[in-house]
């Protein structure tokens, strides 16, 4: 795969978006319908001081939004007054599960909070996206499982962010789950990893912990170690299906092992507004979980899906995109939710 030489760098690549089509119009801030096009202008600023008509381009409007996103000064997330540690699950596969923990993650991060992802999914696709070495070798949640490292020893800072730090996963973890199950308390193997101690060490304010796509060991550790779960729900009917064995899973983990685990976040991702499936789906999602889900939607979205090859986040890679700012706005509603619960 050929990389980008900026994105190796590091540096912000605003690449140009290739179409825009009628989901990006579907989420994300700022969309200007088409009919509008020809009629839209923003007032400039000449040298002189006298005001301007300069013509709406859907460049400039990119670059406009990738102002905002890298350079965050008009907004200002609240910190959580506890940690949060989220476990961001669903056993069905493709649904944009790893890709919305980083990239929320990484939307927290680039604005002032800290942020730790803990890639608890032997492919290791969020330690890539998060530009973190994930080889067979390297520390890893593997180790901090099996209690021959701590915590800090594993996590590695992300090229993303300085706020952003990631465990990684390697191949090692995928035989953890037949390890595991001769343990004493194998299902809280990574609750005793992540003691306020341990915590307190890399000071997050957020915890994400990206699960398989499965409902095995690792995922029931997950949840045991979290305090809430997300789940990502793809805005097409099989994504439906295997919801309610989800959902049964965690409450036999809220009945036996965590008490204190909710459900506070529901995420529907790849929606393509172009479809009456995507509105159905939306509809019957909303109508059953309530305020759980969030009024942000992520469209489907090609700089999203390009983003892990270049080892970045969307909104590094291609901050003005409509997926960058989807996830930011869903980052954005995520903690301005938990600051409410914390004050009602």
């Amino acid at each position: 795969m050929s990389v980008h030489p900026e994105a190796q760098n590091g540096a912000a690549h605003v690449p140009r978006e290739t179409t825009l089509s009628d989901a990006d119009h579907g989420a994300g801030a700022g969309a200007v319908p088409t009919e509008d096009l020809e009629d839209h202008v923003n007032a400039g600023t000449t040298d002189t001081g006298v005001a301007s008509e300069l013509p709406w381009t859907p460049i400039a409007e990119e670059a406009e939004r990738a102002t905002k996103v890298l350079h965050p000064e008009d907004l200002r997330l609240p910190r959580p007054r506890r940690r949060r540690v989220l476990t961001v699950a669903n056993q069905k596969g493709g649904v944009g599960k790893t890709t919305s923990a980083v990239n929320l993650a990484a939307a927290l991060a680039l604005h002032g909070l800290k942020v730790v992802v803990i890639d608890l999914d032997p492919q290791g696709n969020a330690s890539t996206a998060l530009g973190v070495e994930h080889r067979s070798g390297t520390p890893s949640v593997y180790e901090v499982l099996l209690g021959e490292i701590s915590l800090a020893d594993a996590a590695a800072v992300s090229n993303q962010s300085d706020n952003l730090l990631c465990v990684p996963a390697t191949i090692d973890l995928a035989g953890a789950e037949i390890e595991l199950v001769s343990m004493v308390a194998r299902e809280s193997r990574l609750k005793e990893a992540l003691t306020s101690e341990a915590l307190d060490e890399l000071s997050p304010d957020y915890v994400f912990i990206d699960c398989p796509p499965s409902l095995g060991l690792l995922t029931v550790n997950a949840m045991v170690a979290a305090q809430e779960v997300l789940i990502p729900i793809q805005c097409e009917y099989y994504a439906l299906e295997g919801l309610s064995q989800l959902l049964r899973n965690i409450e036999l983990v809220q009945s036996h092992l965590n008490p204190s685990l909710e459900i506070t976040t529901i995420l529907l991702t790849m929606y393509d507004g172009r479809t009456k499936l995507a509105d159905q789906v939306t509809a019957e999602v909303r109508g059953h979980f309530g305020d759980t889900a969030l009024r942000t939607v992520i469209p489907r979205s090609v700089k999203v899906s390009e983003a892990p090859g270049f080892g970045q986040t969307v909104l590094t890679y291609d901050p003005g995109s409509r997926g960058a700012m989807s996830y930011l706005d869903a980052a954005k509603e995520i903690a301005e939710r938990g600051a409410r619960r914390e004050t009602s």
